[in-house]
């Protein structure tokens, strides 16, 4: 799965927050994440963060 910095992720389960959205801040083999709701930070390991995705909205607007 190809995920660039700016994509936002539509995650399967939601944030503490109540928000299911987030942003890609860093891609690679760990990706940094921040919620859309409430701006947390955090890093998810690949192989977990392709698990828990539903849908992609690329950041060029695909």
């Amino acid at each position: 799965m190809e995920l660039s910095p700016g994509d936002k992720l539509r995650m399967k389960k939601c944030h503490p927050c109540g928000s299911d959205r987030c942003e890609v801040l860093r891609a690679g083999m760990d990706f940094r994440l921040r919620c859309l709701g409430c701006g947390h930070i955090w890093e998810m390991p690949r192989p977990k963060l392709e698990k828990a995705i539903k849908a992609v909205e690329t950041a060029d607007g695909d």
